[in-house]
């Protein structure tokens, strides 16, 4: 958790340097398209929806990092501990933005659609390659930070109204008790920055690995 590091890099990108990262962009830039076709600027419903998708790597990764670490009977060097952490993180997202945006019965058919269908995507394409699956996070998160910077600037401007912070993200964050939602976005897009950073750093790790074992 990270929502007390405001000072986040809004202007990361990780460049394409291979065919994996290309697909891994290409993916989430459909992605990217489907959100802004179905919520356009209304970031609170976005939020809910792609905060129920963005709860689900986290968790596949750290059963299937789990189990390979039972199979080979070696230490994780923290992978999984790491992936549960960030789970829990975007499932705290998913819990604040339900109590801003209050989703209608159709949003929430569609927060289960979305849920199975990239559960089980991801579930598919994690054992087989890893290294995308990360670097497709990381993309992921890229997005996200900038989505929660443009609701920001909505905030700012005043298009949009600066609610009192839900009781769950002032505890959660440990935000001041006069806390908004301006405070909450703000705590939201730094932890997006750091499973940003993170994931994009697994993908290298992995492709390092693959490297190791070519050249062997």
């Amino acid at each position: 958790m990270s929502g007390a590091a405001n000072e986040v890099d809004l202007t990361y990108h990780y460049d394409v340097r291979c065919f994996s990262d290309r697909i891994a962009l290409a993916l989430t830039k459909l992605l990217r398209f489907c959100a802004d076709t179905f919520f356009a600027k209304r970031y609170g419903h976005r939020a809910v929806v792609l905060e129920t998708v963005a709860a689900v790597p986290g968790m596949v990764a750290a059963t299937l990092n789990h189990l390979k670490s039972l199979r080979r009977m070696s230490d994780d060097e923290g992978w999984t501990e790491s992936l549960l952490n960030e789970a829990a993180n975007e499932r705290m997202h998913l819990m604040t933005f339900i109590a801003v945006a209050k989703p209608t019965w159709s949003e929430r058919m569609l927060i289960v659609l979305a849920q199975g269908v990239f559960y089980n995507a991801f579930f598919l394409l994690y054992p087989v390659a890893p290294k995308t699956a990360h670097r497709m996070v990381g993309y992921f998160e890229e997005e996200a930070v900038v989505s929660y910077t443009s609701y920001l600037a909505e905030l700012d401007a005043g298009r949009l109204p600066n609610v009192p912070a839900p009781p769950i993200a002032i505890k959660y964050w440990k935000l001041a008790p006069g806390a908004t939602l301006r405070d909450v976005v703000i705590a939201v897009r730094a932890d997006e920055a750091g499973h940003r950073d993170v994931n994009h750093r697994f993908a290298d790790q992995l492709g390092s690995a693959a490297k190791s074992l070519a050249a062997g």
